[in-house]
């Protein structure tokens, strides 16, 4: 079940309905994707229905940013569970062990990905199989794609994690889905954190919706039009639409 919030409908229910809806894709190797929702991708969204398209045709769609969990309670007063990506990368890397699921890795730097590959191999001994691909920086020609689709298949992977960043990583994924046979998962800047390229925020900064604000601090150049113009732009949203409902 989904819920619509501004410009992208949210998929509802417990975090782990969403961890064993994910698993199932993966073992039957079911053709998906999934988005990890933020306050960046709902804006995103709103500004170009084409990608907001992309977003509302995804298997599932997470609440990752905690402002969209409180947003659907404001809305709608449902109470809704934060499904944050840095959560759920570990969470089904777990479930991936347990399983002995294949993995792919799709995105990133070749830096990036050989510190996963070692940070895998010290936290998740047992992972069965992990595969990394690190794309060039610019349009893959027609045969590459070809190559990268049947490279995937050949894995046997049935979880593929997409470190493209938004909108790209959705945007790739939707193109993928009905040829690559596996659930993917775009995770964005939740692999960074994991392996320690990156901090997290602080757990209360988190409860309080102010992850943004600790990830500005890390970066203040690069994020601080894309926080100050996106925040500024879903908060006038969120007033607008909550008008809307008191004056139907």
């Amino acid at each position: 079940m989904k819920k619509n919030l501004i410009s992208i409908d949210i998929t509802l229910g417990k975090y782990q309905t969403f961890v064993d809806s994910i698993i199932a894709f993966a073992q039957n190797k079911t053709s998906s994707y999934v988005c990890v929702a933020n306050v960046h991708m709902l804006v995103e969204a709103y500004k170009d229905t084409a990608f907001a398209a992309i977003v509302n045709n995804a298997d599932i769609v997470t609440p990752d940013g905690m402002p969209l969990a409180k947003g659907l309670k404001i809305l709608y007063n449902i109470q809704q569970d934060r499904v944050a990506g840095m959560d759920l990368l570990p969470d089904l890397l777990v479930e991936a062990q347990s399983k002995q699921l294949p993995v792919f890795f799709y995105g990133g730097t070749d830096e990036m990905l050989q510190s996963t590959q070692a940070y895998l191999l010290t936290h998740y001994p047992n992972l069965k199989d992990v595969h990394f691909y690190a794309p060039p920086f610019r349009q893959l020609t027609s045969q590459e794609e070809q190559t990268i689709i049947a490279q995937i298949n050949e894995s046997g992977a049935g979880l593929v994690f997409v470190v493209l960043g938004c909108p790209k990583q959705e945007k790739w994924m939707s193109q993928m889905k009905g040829k690559i046979r596996a659930c993917m998962i775009g995770i964005g800047g939740a692999l960074p954190v994991m392996i320690g390229m990156q901090s997290r925020a602080p757990k209360w900064m988190q409860e309080y919706s102010l992850e943004w604000l600790f990830r500005l601090s890390q970066e203040p150049k690069r994020l601080f039009k894309r926080y100050l113009i996106t925040n500024s732009i879903f908060i006038g949203l969120m007033l607008k639409a909550k008008a809307k409902n008191i004056f139907k």
